[in-house]
């Protein structure tokens, strides 16, 4: 039965979405989407065959808080450096050791650094653990190590390990 039922995400999700942009509850609108999502919900279980396992649902809430608050000082940084445009910026490349296995991890984790106005994720040395950042104003090394390492691979080890 949980096994059905995790399962259902995806088609639900689906279907969800296809009623909202075609904006009707008709009969055969439901149907119809209905039969799409379990038909894509049951071809796309060949493209997933490492399932992700979250836990700790507390120490993902407080992550989520942590980048909107990071997003959003981003944003407010960046403008500044594009609007004022009077500071003298040095982009550069980090590299950050990042002992996070586990690929949905690594994926959030680069969405997390790619959502970051300012940062962009360039690349990632599996076999040397390695992430290479590209930060706009790279003034503090350690600073941006720490924020990677402890703000975000910790709470997405403990989420996803």
């Amino acid at each position: 039965m949980k096994k059905l039922l995790s399962w259902l995400y995806l088609p639900t999700m689906l279907l969800g979405l296809w009623l909202l942009l075609n904006d009707s509850l008709s009969f055969g609108n439901i149907v119809l989407g209905g039969a799409l999502a379990l038909f894509f919900g049951w071809a796309s279980r060949a493209l997933r065959p490492l399932r992700a396992r979250p836990r700790k649902p507390l120490v993902a809430l407080k992550l989520l808080w942590r980048v909107a608050v990071d997003v959003f000082n981003s944003n407010l940084e960046v403008a500044r450096i594009i609007w004022v445009g009077n500071k003298k910026i040095s982009p550069g490349f980090i590299k950050i050791p990042i002992d996070l296995k586990d690929p949905h991890g690594l994926a959030v984790l680069s969405c997390i650094v790619t959502y970051t106005p300012g940062t962009v994720w360039a690349e990632f040395a599996e076999n040397e653990e390695l992430l290479t950042l590209h930060v706009l104003d790279l003034t503090d090394e350690a600073y941006w190590i720490h924020k990677i390492q402890y703000d975000y691979a910790r709470p997405l080890k403990e989420i996803f390990e």
